[in-house]
């Protein structure tokens, strides 16, 4: 399958993201490692982009795009992909919706992760990240067995800046003004179903594979 897996900060898109390709010979496509790996492997599209991450600026949608198109060719995404994070705006989606067209590709399914803004920041502002590896844990449901302390590489263990409140309302409300849209949108598309993100990690996996949801 070809996925979409759309919903707020915290609303668990990697993480439905892993439980799916855990299972399923499909690749979890995430704009932020696509980014990271580009950047790092200094690429042509990595160095342009990282042009604009050092000033602070917003790397260009054409410049994503193209990542992503590179990625989808790649050999994993044979079988299917999951898009985690991408598109976030209108004009992304129509970027995306042209860029698949000229692959000869067609999305299955636009999964929308509805959950409650005050679940939301409880989840993220639980949240710590390891600084080295980046292994994610939660301060009530999934603890460091040694506090401050990777469980996987030692590293040290923190809250990102922007789990911090001020910060998730702020995400909160550029989600719902720029990529909220995306809900109608896809929709219109016939494409979008919607599960309550509220259950556990493999509420989507458990959707799919038994087809219980309503366009």
């Amino acid at each position: 399958m070809r996925i979409i897996l759309l919903g707020a900060p915290g609303a668990g898109k990697g993480t439905q993201a892993k439980s799916i390709t855990s299972k399923y010979p499909i690749a979890h496509i995430s704009t932020g490692d696509i980014l990271r790996a580009n950047v790092k492997e200094a690429t042509d599209l990595g160095k342009n982009a990282k042009s604009y991450m050092d000033s602070g600026k917003l790397v260009p949608d054409d410049i994503i795009i193209a990542m992503i198109e590179n990625r989808i060719k790649e050999a994993d995404c044979k079988d299917g992909f999951i898009l985690d994070g991408f598109p976030r705006t209108i004009s992304q989606a129509e970027a995306l919706d042209t860029m698949l067209k000229n692959l000869g590709v067609s999305l299955d399914v636009v999964v929308e992760l509805e959950i409650e803004d005050d679940v939301i920041i409880k989840r993220l502002t639980t949240r710590r990240s390891c600084k080295s590896c980046g292994e994610i844990y939660n301060t009530l449901f999934n603890p460091t067995k040694l506090e401050g302390v990777c469980d996987k590489c030692g590293g040290e263990v923190v809250q990102r800046d922007d789990d911090k409140e001020s910060v998730i309302k702020n995400r909160l409300s550029v989600f719902y003004e720029q990529t909220a849209p995306l809900i109608e949108y896809y929709n219109k598309k016939k494409l979008l179903v919607t599960v309550d993100a509220t259950g556990g990690k493999d509420v989507v996996l458990k959707l799919l594979e038994k087809g219980e949801y309503k366009q």
